[in-house]
């Protein structure tokens, strides 16, 4: 991230996690990196961390401490996966990463300028550190490369689309292909022939269409401001009021960005907060306004998983992931509420669970709904290791 690093090391034999940790407020006053190897205490450390370079060296102490690391030296590790947000049209997968791979994401980091310069600045860290490991590239916009173009072109001059790549990339793309392809491990199925929608409801959120595997459709656009309502994003919005506004608030582009991102969504409705543990809280005390922005929310989600069924010609299995779609029973059953159209038929007694793989359908509903926990880091250890 921009101001973070999250890492963990995996044993790619056993898909253990070995160890796993954050280090959070890079370059700000204040940061801090949490460490907890596998079966021992989580360790608190605050220190200086003036970059990304430095967050990664203190990664390195911390696995390979004397008394609380998990390898003895560098040479145990075989490769490092680093999490990419942006790789325009340039990257349909993963890759084992060059300079002639670091050049390409430089050369769309216009489109995630807070992520892909801080990703690279992790890239180039783990080289010179650990020189002679390779490292690998695993792109949040990858696995939406399959959408067809009347799904990702913008109605704008098209002239646009290839002078400047303006047009829908989609993001969340390693959690959707992995919770899109677990469903089917855990359903025993097969993906093809299956028509799949993806909801990954956390603070960012979006949601996919799959079909046989494939991505057909995504929610986020050219920037992850697209799609659903969020925590602090406004989602879809017509353009003519962006404009409007700008006017109206004497605001510049960076200053548009802002309100858009960081001041809209949940926080925007409620002017209060984000967490959608607090806005639930709130709403059941008869707080008016966070129950406007349940409604809001829950109507958006659900309003996707049609657009998304009508898109596929039906839908076989919907599944819920990420912090708010695996942990919050509520949202879950709102949006399920009226989707018996489609061939949902909801369980509430199966929907009193968080964060396990569970089918929370009942038994003779036409479409399954599933939780399915993501994994991120695993589908980059398993590309990094494949590659």
């Amino acid at each position: 991230g921009s101001s973070s690093l999250k890492f963990q090391l995996i044993d790619s034999d056993s898909e253990k996690v070995i160890a796993k940790g954050l280090c959070e407020r890079i370059g700000i006053d204040g940061s801090v990196i949490s460490y907890s190897p596998a079966g021992g205490e989580k360790i608190i450390n605050e220190t200086p961390m003036p970059d990304h370079k430095r967050a990664i060296e203190l990664v390195i102490a911390a696995l390979t401490d004397e008394k609380t690391g998990v390898v003895k030296s560098l040479s145990e590790i075989g490769a490092v996966g680093h999490r990419i947000v942006h790789g325009g049209e340039k990257f349909t997968k993963s890759v084992v990463i060059t300079d002639k791979v670091k050049k390409a994401i430089e050369d769309v980091s216009d489109l995630a300028p807070l992520h892909n310069p801080a990703n690279l600045i992790g890239v180039n860290a783990c080289e010179e550190l650990m020189p002679g490991v390779k490292n690998v590239a695993v792109f949040d916009t990858a696995f939406h490369q399959t959408m067809p173009e009347e799904a990702f072109l913008y109605a704008i001059p098209y002239n646009l689309y290839k002078q400047y790549g303006v047009r829908r990339y989609g993001f969340h793309g390693t959690s959707h292909r992995y919770v899109s392809q677990r469903v089917c491990e855990f359903l025993g199925c097969d993906p093809a022939g299956k028509k799949i929608i993806t909801c990954h409801i956390g603070n960012g959120a979006s949601i996919a269409a799959v079909k046989d595997g494939k991505c057909i459709d995504t929610t986020m656009g050219l920037t992850p401001l697209e799609g659903l309502m969020m925590g602090t994003r406004s989602g879809d919005i017509d353009a003519g009021a962006v404009v409007y506004l700008q006017k109206k608030l004497n605001l510049d582009a960076e200053g548009i960005s802002t309100l858009l991102n960081k001041k809209s969504g949940v926080l925007g409705i409620t002017e209060k907060g984000s967490d959608m543990r607090d806005i639930e809280m709130a709403a059941e005390a008869g707080e008016p306004r966070s129950q406007l922005a349940l409604d809001m929310y829950f109507y958006r989600i659900k309003k996707y998983i049609g657009a998304y069924a009508a898109a596929m010609g039906g839908v076989d299995i919907i599944v819920f992931t990420a912090g708010v779609g695996e942990n919050q029973t509520g949202l879950r059953e709102e949006v399920c509420k009226g989707l018996e159209f489609i061939g949902v038929k909801f369980d509430a007694s199966k929907n009193n669970v968080r964060g396990k793989e569970t089918i929370i359908s009942a038994d003779d509903s036409r479409v399954k709904v599933c939780i399915i926990p993501t994994d991120e880091e695993l589908m980059i250890a398993t590309d990094t290791m494949n590659l």
